[in-house]
């Protein structure tokens, strides 16, 4: 079974290996000498390097207090989650599944050793607590593809205590530079060690790659320089319309990549963010079809559409179960009947359960990683229209204002129906097409600036209230089946209604805001 530990580490080099007396940062009392460890790690990757090319990192290890598997996703600099299984001479199922979305149908096979001797002490507190793990690593690093050689080097390696102030690595930073001793140029061993391994010379856009560069976008496959005349510059800064929409459906594409590991492990609030993103990129090439040719993207639509279904499956579920816990739990005592509670929490257990693992079938699905190479071959060559050379201002605000207008009818259309069932569906379109503006305004944003933001706070705040309309919508026939229910188990079925009528007051307030809000969004709308 693997777990999860939060990494926070730097990493130095020097050419004294000694380390400085670091009983003189502040907060240390005392040093404790751990001793020798020899380290044997085996780094595995696919031929063309996908995993380090995203500043992941996938090792075999023995040696030490944690041999086993170690699987390495980078967080923000210096942090790191890595995640842990037991030794064995395979690649673990699930460790597997986690890079699935970046190798996809790829073999993963060895590609470094590194042999390192560490020397580690401690930082201790006046309490005898761990501050950090201070290390001096003599490291080995033999390439083991093609032509690939050797290397040696020693570096320093300083580690935060788990629950550690992060604070206390600077303290560290500011004795060793005193010290004459430098961060190291490589975000990690792995990077290091293909970097000075590999044959000839390594080009400058692997070696940014490898270091893990600011700004360098998750690698799933080469991207060939766009065929539009306009090319972004040597900084990446968009040119054209072209460039803007591609930059915005990278993006999306990247989330896709770096979120599945984290919908796999079931963390909160990753189903609805990659939810968002194949939203977003449904949107963009709705919205910009004159830049984007939509004979290649419609059938890329089709499947976002339907990974969105099977992502909604578990998001909606989460979403209803998260409002009716909060709302049961703002009645009175004397309202709540029966066993609502655990009723409730049994039917989003199980209503989960059976979501997720229906959901992990889809990311392993062939139609899945199709899509994501599908993807990665759009944005090598992407099918580009002749108004995508053109200037983005004019090109980027006509599909902003389009993309309004539309919303506009939806939203007036909405407003002259009675309530009810009818109203609500109107109501629920205008919420989709206000995503769709508000996405369409997003992607404007890098090139319009404050009036394109505007927009997207626009849309966000009516998104906010059609949201909680069609949340209501959904809990009230939530709400009904889950009385039936009740009802037939001879149970108390008042709370339900109870509950019910809650909802239905809700959704008038919703409905009542609307036309002022949505006065003020029209009248002052900056497209």
């Amino acid at each position: 079974m693997a777990d999860t530990k939060r990494e926070i580490e730097r990493k130095y080099e020097s050419d004294d290996a000694a380390l400085p007396d670091l009983t003189r940062v502040r907060g240390v009392a005392s040093v404790r000498d751990r001793g020798v460890t020899h380290l044997d790690a085996t780094y595995h990757d696919t031929a063309d390097l996908r995993l380090a090319a995203s500043s992941v990192t996938l090792r075999r290890r023995t040696g030490g207090a944690d041999a086993g598997w170690h699987l390495k996703f980078p967080v923000a600099p210096g942090v790191r989650d890595e995640i842990r299984a037991p030794l064995s001479d395979t690649l673990p199922d699930e460790l597997a599944a986690l890079i699935r979305s970046r190798v996809r149908d790829r073999d993963v096979r060895p590609v470094v050793r590194l042999r390192s001797d560490r020397d580690v002490r401690h930082l201790l507190d006046d309490q005898d607590r761990l501050l950090a793990e201070v290390s001096v690593d003599t490291v080995h690093a033999e390439r083991l593809t093609g032509e690939g050689g050797e290397a040696r080097w020693t570096e320093i390696e300083v580690e935060l205590a788990d629950d550690g102030d992060p604070d206390f690595l600077d303290k560290v930073e500011k004795r060793l530079r005193k010290a004459g001793v430098r961060p190291s140029a490589s975000a990690s061993k792995l990077a290091r060690a293909l970097a000075e391994t590999e044959p000839g010379t390594a080009s400058a856009s692997t070696s940014s790659a490898q270091k893990g560069a600011p700004g360098t976008p998750p690698a799933t496959a080469p991207e060939a320089a766009p065929r539009h005349k306009h090319r972004p510059r040597p900084d990446g800064t968009p040119v054209t319309v072209g460039d803007h929409v591609l930059a915005y459906v990278r993006a999306q594409r990247d989330a896709l990549v770096e979120l599945d590991p984290a919908v796999r492990q079931d963390v909160p609030d990753a189903v609805h963010r990659m939810r968002v993103a194949t939203r977003r990129l449904r949107s963009t090439f709705r919205s910009f079809r004159s830049v984007l040719d939509r004979t290649v993207t419609d059938p890329v639509s089709a499947d976002l559409k339907w990974l969105a279904t099977e992502l909604g499956a578990d998001r909606d579920q989460e979403v209803l179960a998260e409002r009716l816990t909060q709302a049961l739990g703002r009645l009175p005592a004397d309202q709540v009947n029966g066993p609502v509670a655990e009723r409730l929490a049994a039917w989003s257990e199980a209503r989960h359960h059976g979501a997720h693992h229906q959901l992990l079938a889809v990311l392993d699905s062939r139609r899945h990683l199709r899509l994501l190479d599908t993807l990665d071959a759009l944005l090598a060559d992407p099918p580009l229209r002749k108004k995508a050379a053109a200037r983005p201002d004019k090109a980027l605000a006509k599909a902003v204002a389009k993309d309004f207008g539309k919303l506009s009818r939806l939203v007036e259309h909405a407003l002259e129906l009675p309530p009810g069932t009818e109203r609500d569906t109107a109501l629920h379109e205008a919420r989709k097409k206000t995503k769709r503006t508000r996405y369409a305004a997003e992607t404007a944003a890098p090139a319009l600036g404050g009036p394109a933001e505007e927009a997207v706070r626009d849309m966000k705040a009516l998104q906010g209230l059609l949201g909680d309309h069609q949340d209501s919508v959904m809990a009230r026939r939530t709400l009904r089946e889950l009385a039936a229910v009740a009802h037939a188990a001879g149970e108390s079925d008042f709370t339900y209604g109870v509950l019910h009528a809650g909802e239905a007051h809700r959704a008038r307030a919703a409905e009542e805001a609307l036309p002022e809000a949505w006065r003020s969004i029209s009248r002052e709308f900056p497209f």
